[in-house]
């Protein structure tokens, strides 16, 4: 398996439209997340923990963080690597601007986390506060983006809009282009994939421990509860489990005979060489959005190229999707190709003693989208002609997981009580992760919730609630 980010030297079909960059900027990517990597955390498998994590990504890691401080006993088990999915490459901001309502104070929450742990950790996350700005190309998106701001009053964030002349002094490129846009200073922005590793860490320290290349296979009941998790090195006896498995808890679920409604995107980035200083936040920029990088470079996505590569699951869950699938037609594109018999007829079931399709697919690894890779280009040509002649050093993809409403899910299981989930983050993980772990600690250790949680239960799938996805702007 190649590793999840692929020199643009090894993209075919761009002509001169992607260029070689050379090597990779010293110390930026000494870890690569891939099922090739070293494996780094091998703590040894305990008889027994009072709960067990699945997945290393940010929101497991997070919650492990939160759990050790409370003097917890916590395995986190991941099938691959620590952040070896979407937790090391998505974009990197830390927004509060612009989500849905119920997720706001969780991210408040988060960010200010993430400001703590950059202080407390002993590496450098690269997290600051730069700002996010969406720029808006019409009065239609201006007016849109003034229906958040009661959103933010509510919050007392310090959320405001922008004239075209104000966007201009923020972007120091190509003036004249925008109507003016929503911009809130106290975001965030940090690095994925140093980020999630050192918190894990950290987690270590505290006395938690992590085992890569882990897959949790199945779980044990005692009287109805969780008594124990079944590895593929052995059982753990646990009172408590978090599926905080990503694009695979759905599958997880499944084989226990629970319907989780969740669905796979891919979402290709890119990151520039030295750049030009543009802007030092995070921005979405009419077809393109962009982050300033502690290399000097600009991570790069588009905002119309996220795809769907349908399956079995594309149909089970069809009619739940409809609502987000309307509101994001233009975000969303489907996808027929690649193993498309494999994702009609997929594994869904296996007993304890079998290996899992976790062991078979350690790290999720789709190859970058191409057409993605020009449209990116296209966008800085038309938005930002300053880095449009920039090589991309590198490009990668990750499969961001989606549920209906486009909100995630944190609740305990009703049909195994002390199985908790904390999944479906739907591109937001990474900025909501700290504050979405404190929430999921809080929830296994019985502490009252800090928040209304009831935007995040379950059982709105399957209780005749309608979905109503969140802002999506």
């Amino acid at each position: 398996m190649r590793c999840p980010r692929v020199r643009a030297a090894a993209i075919d079909g761009f002509g001169d439209m992607v260029h070689y960059a050379g090597p990779a900027i010293e110390d930026v990517f000494s870890v690569i997340f891939s099922d090739q990597s070293p494996v780094t955390f091998q703590d040894k498998l305990p008889q027994a923990v009072d709960v067990v994590v699945i997945g290393g990504g940010v929101i497991g890691i997070s919650t492990a963080w939160f759990l050790s401080r409370q003097g917890v006993s916590v395995l986190v088990c991941d099938k691959g690597r620590v952040a070896g999915e979407q937790s090391s490459r998505n974009w990197g901001w830390i927004r509060q601007q612009a989500r849905d309502p119920a997720e706001l104070p969780i991210v408040i929450d988060s960010i200010n986390q993430w400001s703590v742990l950059a202080a407390e950790l002993d590496e450098d996350i690269g997290f600051t506060r730069q700002g996010v700005l969406y720029a808006a190309r019409d009065e239609e998106q201006m007016q849109q983006y003034e229906r958040w701001l009661d959103v933010a009053a509510q919050h007392q964030l310090d959320t405001r809009m922008l004239s075209a002349g104000e966007v201009d002094e923020l972007v120091k490129d190509k003036p004249g282009q925008w109507r003016g846009g929503m911009y809130t200073p106290s975001d965030g922005r940090a690095e994925p994939f140093k980020a999630v590793p050192a918190l894990a860490r950290a987690v270590r320290r505290q006395g938690g421990l992590i085992r890569e290349q882990c897959a949790v296979r199945s779980v044990e009941t005692e009287a109805g509860r969780v008594a124990a998790v079944i590895t593929e090195t052995g059982r753990v006896k646990t009172q408590a489990l978090v599926c905080a498995g990503g694009a695979w808890s759905s599958l997880f679920m499944h084989n226990l005979g629970v319907n989780l409604p969740q669905l796979t995107v891919r979402a290709t980035v890119a990151r520039t060489t030295a750049a030009p200083d543009i802007y030092q936040g995070d921005a979405a920029l009419g077809e393109v959005a962009i982050r300033r990088r502690q290399d000097g470079g600009y991570t790069v996505a588009s905002s119309g190229t996220n795809e769907h590569f349908v399956g079995a699951d594309s149909f089970r869950h069809f009619f739940k999707f409809m609502p987000a699938l309307a509101g994001s037609v233009r975000f969303i594109r489907l996808r027929f190709s690649g193993d498309l018999m494999q994702r009609l007829f997929p594994v869904r079931r296996w007993q304890p003693d079998q290996v899992s399709p976790f062991e078979q697919t350690r790290v999720l690894n789709p190859e970058p989208s191409q057409q993605a890779l020009r449209e990116m280009h296209l966008g800085l040509q038309k938005r930002l002609p300053a880095l449009a002649d920039l090589p991309f050093a590198e490009a990668w993809a990750g499969m961001i997981d989606v549920t209906p409403d486009v909100v995630p899910v944190m609740d305990e299981v009703a049909a195994y009580p002390g199985l908790y989930l904390a999944t479906g983050f739907s591109g937001h993980g990474f900025g909501i992760g700290p504050g979405a772990g404190r929430v999921m600690a809080d929830m296994v250790s019985g502490k009252p919730a800090a928040y209304d949680l009831s935007r995040f239960r379950l059982s709105r799938f399957s209780d005749g609630s309608r979905m109503r996805p969140g802002p999506g702007l």
